[in-house]
């Protein structure tokens, strides 16, 4: 599976979802991502994963070597 990443542009007016365990201009890895319903299943600051609307990200295209080395160094930051 290839990895994902996005970052944060915006945690304002998400209704039903708080965004306090989101920042601003972080780089985060998605866990599981459903389209269909514009959701995304992120490790926020909390070390957890939850579900977000994808309108709060935009999508970070890195190199799979990259990729790798994103993925441990957020895995060892939780």
């Amino acid at each position: 599976m290839a990895l994902k990443f996005v970052v944060c542009v915006q945690k304002e007016g998400l209704g039903d979802f708080d965004g306090d365990d989101l920042t601003i201009g972080r780089l985060y890895e998605i866990v599981e991502e459903d389209a269909g319903h514009g959701m995304a299943r992120v490790i926020d600051d909390s070390g957890e994963d939850f579900l977000y609307p994808t309108t709060c990200f935009e999508a970070v295209s890195v190199s799979e070597p990259t990729a790798h080395r994103l993925h441990e160094m957020l895995a060892l930051a939780a």
